[in-house]
């Protein structure tokens, strides 16, 4: 099949999706999709992307099935140990002049990242006076990051990441062995607010003083980075703080002017003052 005729099957699938079940991937970069599209395809045992368009269409369990390579739900506790790290030393110490917080991780997929971050926010002190939001757009990923529930095998590595990233207690006092797997402790599962959110198509939901949203931006073109930072600036409060993950960045986006970096190396960055 030549590329001109698969890109026209590809575009014919992701305004099938918009238009069925309201998902958006149309300003998703392009070879990314392509890619995972592929890969569901010959997963799903589908012969081509029209055929597996006519089974989505068709078939909300295909939907889900296809969802979950769309969305690519993989992660880790404290993912890139240095960032956390950087939250702690640039960011917590701000965070505790406010009487309550808001804080968003957009694009949590399975949970890690917000436990992770509720984790940080109870050992700086901060947790009980936080609503922690905790979005992505994947239903399947988002029951398993409520269960709480990871796998045992894993626990080494977050583990280890945690003690990188500045961690000052034992990584088992946050879970213990439930279900065959490790079961998160549920002070933590209680204070995240799991929800339904997308980037491509919702608006701003709460006034917030940090958002941290990381490894979501790279799969999208140019033009839907730019209203995904539009929403983490126009959400962040007066001086907020912007989290990216590591092969991303401000610096050629719509948006370079509106924030200062506070740690470069680490992608954190500060709602610039508003000029009056």
């Amino acid at each position: 099949m030549s590329s001109g005729v698969a890109d026209i099957e590809l575009r014919l699938l992701v305004e099938a999706v918009y238009l069925r079940y309201g998902h958006d991937f149309r300003d998703y970069a392009q070879a990314s999709l392509q890619r995972r599209v592929r890969q569901a395809q010959q997963r799903m045992g589908a012969p081509s992307i029209s055929a597996l368009q006519e089974r989505v269409l068709h078939d909300p369990g295909q939907f889900a099935e296809l969802l979950q390579y769309l969305t690519v739900p993989v992660s880790e506790m404290f993912r890139d140990p240095g960032y956390f790290l950087a939250i702690r030393r640039h960011v917590a110490p701000v965070l505790r002049t406010y009487p309550s917080l808001k804080v968003w991780v957009a694009g949590c997929s399975t949970g890690e990242e917000a436990y992770s971050m509720a984790i940080l926010l109870r050992e700086e002190g901060l947790l009980e006076r936080t609503i922690l939001y905790a979005t992505d757009i994947n239903h399947a990923s988002l029951g398993k990051a409520r269960q709480g529930i990871f796998a045992l095998d894993a626990m080494q590595g977050f583990t280890r990441n945690y003690q990188q990233a500045g961690g000052e207690r034992s990584f088992g006092d946050y879970y213990t062995a439930a279900y065959g797997g490790a079961l998160m402790d549920k002070s933590l599962r209680d204070a995240i607010t799991f929800a339904d959110h997308s980037l491509a198509t919702d608006a701003v939901f709460a006034e917030t003083q940090f958002v941290s949203c990381r490894n979501v931006l790279i799969y999208f073109n140019r033009g839907l980075q730019d209203r995904a930072l539009g929403l983490f600036h126009e959400s962040l409060a007066h001086r907020g703080f912007l989290g990216l993950g590591s092969r991303e960045t401000l610096d050629f986006s719509a948006f370079a002017g509106a924030f200062e970096p506070v740690s470069r190396s680490e992608r954190l960055y500060r709602r610039r003052a508003e000029l009056s």
